[in-house]
């Protein structure tokens, strides 16, 4: 992977708290630091993206219909006994 230099300008604050991350032994270097906030900022843009999808898929899905409570309890009383029946066979 080839490489590019940058050249960024850092207040005395910001400079110092990397210093601390390499004196702290998080990091070897500046560029060190620098490459792994790139990388969680990658992380967390592909997160939010991720996120945005499934809710554009929510809201495009349809309209939203009332819950039948008991239905949902009778569905999940049988799915339980059918795994008690499984483990009783085995």
């Amino acid at each position: 992977m080839s490489t590019i230099r940058k050249t960024i300008t850092l207040t005395n604050q910001q400079s110092d708290w990397i210093k601390s991350r390499i004196h702290a032994g998080d990091f070897t270097n500046d560029s060190e630091y620098i490459r792994d906030l790139i990388r969680r900022d990658q992380q967390r843009a592909s997160q939010v993206a991720a996120i945005q999808a499934a809710i554009d898929e929510g809201q495009n899905s349809g309209s939203a219909t009332p819950l039948d409570m008991e239905e949902i309890k009778r569905k999940a009383r049988q799915e339980a006994g059918r795994h008690e029946h499984i483990t009783d066979n085995q």
